[in-house]
């Protein structure tokens, strides 16, 4: 078979029920084999999988096709921001700031693409100037929490020889600790400018935006001596489009409108996990 029709739902949902099922028989699909009950199974490719996409948007359950060869992928990249944790950390400096407002409000527009990605960095930090720099590890410490499923996989990927890091954004403060917490290999982001322990209000460049994300992932690969197309590649906002265009299998995860109408695969009922069960990982086979 040359591709494999993946269905994932939220853990613990069930989701994957008898009326989804009867569905994919009625249209030819057959019997999954499942990843994890109720949670997530595959199918191969049959005639009328168009008609089953478009019947499945009515189920609360992420459906992708992905290749079967060389589905396992050997590098992972990710953005950190919204797709490993779930704050936007330039945002809580924001709150820390007195600028909570004004600054959500431009990475709301940066991270849906309406503004270029550098100008808004730029414009944030500004107002981030004179900001004690110790409140970034109490930020990571009080009001920092991770996507579930992160850890998992990481930890599934790299038992089974995979690489992985960090590509973010933000800022080197924040991606150090957590790459480190979640287990990645390496990281890379920029770096805000502080002096005698506060915050300058810039950031240093060259600043580390969409097309360096997309050099990353390249550079990362071929350092390694792997093809872009061994590499997964997850993120939520504009700035991460060429990386998941580029990538063997680029996951939208919870994104932005404009992402996901850019990507091939969003998931938007799963948790991290599901990168795991779209390279045909099991449950049982996760590693903590």
């Amino acid at each position: 078979m040359d591709s494999v029709l993946v269905l994932i739902a939220a853990p613990g949902s069930g989701a994957i029920n008898a009326p989804l099922l009867g569905l994919l028989n009625d249209l030819g699909g057959g019997a999954p084999h499942w990843l994890a009950a109720g949670e997530a199974c595959e199918v191969p490719d049959f005639p009328r999988l168009p008609e089953f996409l478009v019947a499945v948007r009515d189920f609360p359950v992420d459906a992708a096709v992905v290749s079967s060869h060389n589905r396992r992928k050997r590098l992972l990249i990710a953005d950190m921001d919204s797709t490993m944790i779930e704050q936007e950390c330039i945002d809580e400096l924001g709150e820390e700031a007195g600028a909570g407002a004004e600054i959500k409000e431009i990475t709301r527009r940066a991270m849906r693409g309406e503004l270029d990605f550098e100008a808004a960095l730029d414009a944030r930090v500004r107002l981030l100037k004179g900001l004690d720099e110790a409140v970034i590890a109490r930020i990571i410490r009080e009001r920092i929490s991770y996507m579930p499923g992160g850890r998992a996989l990481i930890a599934t990927m790299k038992a089974h020889g995979a690489r992985a890091a960090l590509v973010s954004g933000g800022f080197t403060q924040f991606t150090m600790p957590i790459a480190a917490h979640l287990g990645f290999d390496e990281q890379r982001a920029n770096q805000l400018l502080a002096a005698g322990g506060r915050l300058t209000g810039e950031v240093a460049r060259p600043i580390l935006g969409q097309q360096a994300k997309l050099e990353a992932l390249r550079s990362i690969a071929a350092r390694l001596g792997l093809e872009t197309a061994d590499a997964i590649a997850v993120g939520d906002g504009a700035n991460d489009l060429a990386m998941l265009a580029e990538a063997g299998m680029g996951v939208a995860l919870h994104a932005k409108p404009n992402v996901q109408e850019g990507s091939l695969i969003r998931i938007n009922h799963g948790d991290l996990t599901a990168l795991l069960y779209l390279q045909g990982y099991a449950r049982p086979q996760f590693s903590r």
